[in-house]
């Protein structure tokens, strides 16, 4: 995977069109994020970079459990390709 700002974009579209916020927020958060399931918001902690964000989203979007079928072609390939890579069986 690119640490590339376009990667970012890609993985903050799915939570968006998942209906998650994503806010980025100072804290001492424990991995570098936060989720709030019942308000559907994801919190980033802001100091994060570029490759830290794109880590912690994945490791976020493949937790949560979001229904491909409302995304868009775009964002459901992402999707997709998030869930089913070999180390995302692992986690």
């Amino acid at each position: 995977m690119k640490y590339t700002q376009a990667t970012l974009n890609h993985l903050e579209k799915i939570l968006d069109e998942a209906g998650y916020i994503i806010r980025f927020e100072r804290g001492t958060f424990q991995s570098g994020y936060c989720i709030l399931e019942e308000k559907r918001i994801v919190v980033l902690n802001k100091f994060l970079q570029i490759e830290g964000r794109i880590n912690t989203l994945v490791d976020i979007i493949i937790q949560l459990k979001i229904d491909p079928e409302p995304l868009s072609a775009d964002a459901r390939h992402a999707y997709k390709a998030l869930v089913h890579r070999p180390e995302a069986a692992v986690k």
